[in-house]
This record gives C-alpha cells, sequence and structure tokens, in this order.
C-alpha cells in the first residue's frame, strides 16, 4: 500500500547529518533541543478534513454573527438553535437543528485584502511574499498523514486545490470537476478491451524506463508518479465511492440534487473510503452587489446539504472522526454599499466547524457590536491550521526541507485555540 508523501520530511539523521553533529545547531538552536520538541502534537482525534471553501469572500454577519438590530444587521434575522445561546443566519434553519455538533469562530483577525492573498492566507497560513510558494493545508495533511486504501489521500472537488508545492506530486489534490463526474482518463478509450489496454501501459512502462536511464530530474519522478496513481485507481475496486449513481433518491432529496448537495455526498463516501482531505469548492460569494438575494439563494443550497452531512456522519459515528471545516478568504463590510451589496472586509469574519475533536456548541470570540473588529479572543489565521493539525495529531511546528534544502514549518507560527479542542 503506498504510504504518506514524505519525500522532504525531516528525520533525525538527515537533521543531524546535514549540521554534521549531535552537538551542533540549527538556527540558531542546539539540535538535540528541537529534536526534543518532536512529537509535541495533541492526540490524534481527527482522521479525516471536509474542507468547504467558498471563494469571493462570504459575508460573517448574514450567516454565523448576525447582528440582530444594529444599523449593520441587513436583511436577515438571527434564529436559535440546538446550542443553547448560539444565533445563526436564518437563511441556515436545518443546520440551526445540529448546531450542537458545531462551533464558530467570530473573531478572525485577517490581514489580507485582495482576493489572491486572501485565498493564498486562508488556505497555505503563509503571507504571500512572491519567493516561495507553499503548499495548501491539504497537502500538509496527505504528507503527515499515512494514505488509508486505494484512493488519494487528498482529493478536491468542483474546483482546483492549491499545490503540494516543495510536498513532492504525491501530496498533490486528485481533481473532480463535478461530483458524479466519470474520470475519462482513469478508464481505457472506447473499443480498446482490457487485454489490448494493458498492453499498452506495459509499452509504456518500457518506454519510460528506457528514457529514464542515465536521467535524472524531479519533473521525470513526478511524471512516473502520477502515472502510477492512475493506474493503481483505475485498477481499484474503492473507484465506485466516485459513482452517485447509485445514492437512493432519499438521500439525494435530503442534501439537494445540486452540485453542492451532490458534492457534500461524494465527501462523505470518500471520507467513509478512506480519504484523507476532501476540499469542496463554491464561488459566488464575492457580494460587492445584490448580496442579500445572493445569499438567500446560498442558503437554499447550502443549508439542507451541510445539515444532512452533520447529521449522517453523526449518526454512523464518523463525526468524531471528521472534521468538517467551513472557510472563505475574508468577511465582508458591515456597512451595506450603494449597490445592496458588502464589500471586501478582512479584520474581522468568522469560519465554522465540526467534528473530529471539536467541540459543538462552542462560539470562540467575538466582533464588536457592528461586525467591524474582534471585540475579544482575536484568532489569527495560521491558528486555525494549527488547529487543524492539533485535531489531526500532527504538529503544527513540524519543520520540512524545500528541494533547496530550507526549512519551513508545517504552520506559520499558529497556535491551536485551545477552547475548541474537546
Amino acid at each position: 500500500m503506498t504510504k504518506s508523501c514524505t519525500d522532504y520530511r525531516v528525520t533525525r539523521r538527515a537533521m543531524l547529518g546535514a549540521t554534521g553533529a549531535a552537538g551542533a545547531t540549527l538556527l540558531g538552536m542546539p539540535v538535540q533541543q528541537l529534536l526534543a520538541y518532536a512529537g509535541t502534537a495533541g492526540a490524534q482525534k481527527a482522521e479525516h478534513v471536509i474542507l468547504f471553501w467558498n471563494g469571493g469572500g462570504m459575508t460573517h454577519l448574514d450567516t454565523w454573527d448576525p447582528k440582530p438590530g444594529r444599523p449593520t444587521q441587513g436583511e436577515f434575522e438571527p434564529i436559535d438553535t440546538s446550542a443553547p445561546g448560539v444565533q445563526i443566519s436564518e437563511i441556515f434553519p436545518q443546520l440551526a437543528k445540529q448546531m450542537h455538533h458545531c462551533s464558530l469562530i467570530r473573531s478572525i483577525a485577517g490581514t489580507q485584502g485582495a482576493h489572491g492573498p486572501a485565498t493564498y492566507n486562508l488556505q497555505t497560513s503563509y503571507v504571500d511574499a512572491g519567493i516561495l510558494v507553499h503548499p495548501g493545508i491539504g497537502s500538509v495533511v496527505a504528507h503527515q498523514l499515512e494514505r488509508k486504501g486505494d484512493l488519494p489521500s487528498y482529493i478536491s472537488i468542483s474546483g482546483r486545490a492549491r499545490r503540494a508545492t516543495y510536498l513532492g506530486q504525491k501530496c498533490e489534490a486528485y481533481y473532480v470537476p463535478a461530483p458524479g463526474q466519470q474520470d475519462p482518463y482513469l478508464s481505457f478509450p472506447e473499443g480498446i478491451a482490457k487485454v489490448r489496454g494493458d498492453r499498452r501501459l506495459e509499452v509504456l512502462a518500457r518506454y519510460n524506463s528506457r528514457f529514464a536511464k542515465g536521467k535524472g530530474g524531479a519533473q521525470l519522478k513526478n511524471t512516473q508518479t502520477a502515472i502510477d496513481e492512475a493506474i493503481g485507481l483505475m485498477r481499484s475496486p474503492a473507484l465506485k465511492a466516485f459513482d452517485l449513481d447509485t445514492v437512493p433518491t432519499t438521500t439525494l432529496n435530503r442534501y439537494g440534487d445540486t452540485t453542492f448537495g451532490r458534492g457534500a455526498i461524494l465527501a462523505k463516501r470518500l471520507v467513509e473510503t478512506g480519504v484523507r482531505f476532501v476540499q469542496i469548492n463554491r464561488g459566488g460569494f464575492d457580494t460587492h452587489g445584490n448580496n442579500f438575494p445572493a445569499l438567500r439563494a446560498h442558503g437554499e443550497v447550502m443549508d439542507p446539504a451541510l445539515a444532512s452531512l452533520i447529521e449522517d456522519l453523526a449518526e454512523t459515528g464518523m463525526l468524531k472522526k471528521t472534521l468538517v471545516l467551513m472557510l472563505s478568504e475574508f468577511g465582508r463590510t458591515p456597512r451595506v454599499n450603494m449597490n445592496a451589496g458588502r464589500d471586501h472586509w478582512a479584520s474581522c469574519f468568522s469560519c465554522f466547524m465540526a467534528g473530529g475533536g471539536i467541540k459543538g456548541g462552542t462560539v470562540v470570540g467575538s466582533s464588536d457590536k457592528d461586525g467591524y473588529q474582534p471585540n475579544d479572543r482575536p484568532v489569527a489565521v495560521p491558528d486555525i491550521h494549527a488547529t487543524l493539525c492539533n485535531a489531526m495529531g500532527i504538529d503544527p511546528d513540524t519543520e520540512v526541507l524545500t528541494p533547496l534544502q530550507r526549512p519551513m514549518k508545517l504552520v506559520d507560527n499558529g497556535k491551536p485555540v485551545g477552547e475548541l479542542l474537546a
């Protein structure tokens, strides 16, 4: 079975070899002291992650942090939830019944107000410096945890995920353009029988082997890794997890027969099959105009899918070991603009979490009375990544070496949000 992608992991032997002696220093600290810090992550609670990425910048005031009676409230009313004292927007009536399983952070103190830099920050924990490209959090999880089963450790649905960069080809996300859509590259072309197709693969392997003799390089290695992964997946019975034609109509109706609903169903099937990290991408949150009709439409699609996913994972016990996370690159202005929209707002926004060792019914931090700034317990973006790593039993301070032998932390100086950890 394929193991986790450890191409650039720093081992004790490699570290000591690089520094020349056990008494040497690295980054100004004795090597043995660095080694003593290894393995300080919390006990693993989660084995899988489902990340819902809402591209465009989802408004916090009209979703997770309503401000009833304030000038910034907007058109939506808050509703009570199954978590005592916790209210969310009226656009999530079904999810409100599952909030005792869920938690919110209402005091994320962001620093990036443009889409590109903010997306980079939220998906990697790092600020884009334009010099070194950092891997996404899904690749970090795939790198650190052993692969389970035949399916890729990291799968991205309805949109591309961040690249694995210096973590290597094995940590790249397998891309599913749309849930239920079959990958044409995982079957032989029409008219090519299995025997004939296998012979073609054997010929390809011979040509690649001949070409590789006397040649090296990461690009050639990455190409062969991709080929091997594709062939292994094509021949695996686990591939049936992608087939949504067998999903009962009642289930499809509960989640919603939409791309988002099918994506949530597929994510559930994938983590049940052993996939470590599933990312579901949805856009349309850049609501500079007509914010409220857009958010109501989003709610109609997202609410039944999220509520059904949380309920089903809880009923089967999978929620205990599956961390569900919803992120967007920033929030939106508390003030409604002249186009009935909200603009970019990074200073304070929210995120949603559930399962995987996260305390249900918990709210961390608060924004001020109008939602402009954190009122208490500001949470930095890397803290969210560190919390995810902690739940997965990964030390966020673990360092890996880039191909140029530069040590890089998995998370950019984040600290786990202790109030969320069960």
